[in-house]
C-alpha cells in the first residue's frame, strides 16, 4: 500500500456513476412501479452500493481502510437507462473515488441480478468518476514563479563553519517544486539583532516568501521568535498550530517549537525548525495551500 503518512486530513469528495441499460419500456415500468419480483429494485441495489462503499478496501488490495462520513446514493431515469449516482465524503488522508466507483458498481450489478429474470438485455455501462475533490491534488496545477524567496539558516555552529547547512537546502529544493526560485540564502549566528536586521533587509528587498530555519526551540540561544516577533505586522497563528499539529502527530517533541509566523509588510515570514527532518514536515503540512495568501493579501477574494 503507498505510504501516506506525511498526507494530512481534508475533506475528500468523489461522486462515481453507473449505468444499466434495459432493453425494454416494460422493465423500467415494474422498477419503477416496485413490480420486480425479487423485491425494490431501488432500495435493495442502495443497501447493496452502501456495503460496497463500506467494504472497498476489503476487496481492492491496494485501497486504504478510511472512515466513510457521508454517502448517498441516487437514480435518475432517462429512456431505458437506469443512472446510478454515488456519492462518498470522509474527512481523511486520502480520497475516496474508487469507494464511490465500487458503490456504484455494486448498486449496478445488484440491480441486473434482480432485473435479469424478467430482461435477459439488462447490461451494466459506463461505470465512471465524474468529480473528485479534497488533498493536495487541488493545488497540484498551481505555480508561483512570479514568487521571489529567501531562505535564512540560523545557526553558530554553521555560521562559524562547524556544520554543514541540511535543511536551508532542503527549504530551497522543496520550493524548486512550485517553481519557487530561492533568490536570497543567507546563514546568521544565533543573535537577535542579526536575525532581526536580516529579516528587515530581506523584506525592504520585494522578497515574497521569508523562510527561517533554526532557533525556534527551547535552548539559550534559540531566539528566532523573539528577533522576529516584534518585526510581524499581522501574525498568522493558524499557520503554526496547523505545522505544529502536524508534527505532534509524527514526533512527541514537536510541541516544543515556538516558530511563528506572519507578514512583514507584504512579505510573509515563516520560523522552521532547525532539523532538516522538522523543515519537511513543515512543507509537508503547509505547503502549497499557504501560498494563497499571497492572493488574498492583496486584496483577492478566497
Amino acid at each position: 500500500m503507498v505510504n501516506i503518512t506525511k498526507k494530512s486530513n481534508s475533506l475528500r469528495i468523489a461522486i462515481a456513476t453507473a449505468t444499466v441499460k434495459v432493453s425494454k419500456q416494460e422493465t423500467i415500468d415494474a422498477v419503477v412501479q416496485r413490480k420486480i419480483p425479487k423485491g425494490d429494485v431501488f432500495e435493495f441495489a442502495r443497501a447493496a452500493g452502501l456495503f460496497g462503499v463500506k467494504k472497498t478496501s476489503d476487496v481492492i488490495p491496494d485501497c486504504h481502510p478510511l472512515p466513510i462520513e457521508f454517502t448517498s446514493i441516487t437514480y435518475d431515469i432517462e429512456g431505458l437507462n437506469i443512472i446510478i449516482s454515488v456519492e462518498v465524503h470522509t474527512i481523511y488522508k486520502t480520497g475516496v473515488e474508487v469507494e464511490a466507483m465500487h458503490g456504484a458498481s455494486v448498486s449496478a450489478l445488484t440491480m441486473y441480478d434482480m432485473l435479469k429474470p424478467i430482461d435477459k438485455g439488462v447490461e451494466i455501462q459506463n461505470i465512471r468518476l465524474l468529480k473528485k475533490s479534497g488533498g493536495k491534488s487541488d493545488f497540484k496545477n498551481l505555480k508561483f514563479p512570479e514568487l521571489k524567496a529567501a531562505v535564512v539558516v540560523c545557526s553558530d555552529s554553521i555560521f562559524g563553519q562547524m556544520a554543514e547547512d541540511f535543511s536551508g537546502k532542503a527549504i530551497m529544493a522543496r520550493l524548486e517544486k512550485f517553481e519557487i526560485e530561492t533568490e536570497k540564502y543567507a546563514v546568521v549566528p544565533d543573535e537577535v539583532e542579526a536575525i532581526r536586521n536580516t529579516a528587515l533587509e530581506l523584506s525592504e528587498s520585494g522578497i515574497n516568501l521569508l523562510i527561517f530555519t533554526g532557533g525556534t526551540g527551547l535552548s539559550p540561544r534559540d531566539v528566532t521568535p523573539e528577533a522576529i516577533s516584534p518585526l510581524i505586522d499581522r501574525q498568522i497563528d493558524g499557520i503554526m498550530e496547523t505545522a505544529r499539529t502536524y508534527g505532534q502527530e509524527r514526533m512527541p517533541y514537536a510541541m516544543l517549537s515556538r516558530g511563528i509566523a506572519g507578514f512583514i509588510g507584504d512579505t510573509l515570514v515563516l520560523t522552521f525548525p532547525g532539523s532538516k527532518n522538522g523543515v519537511e514536515e513543515y512543507i509537508d503540512a503547509l505547503f502549497p495551500q499557504i501560498l494563497h495568501l499571497f492572493k488574498v493579501n492583496k486584496g483577492q477574494r478566497h
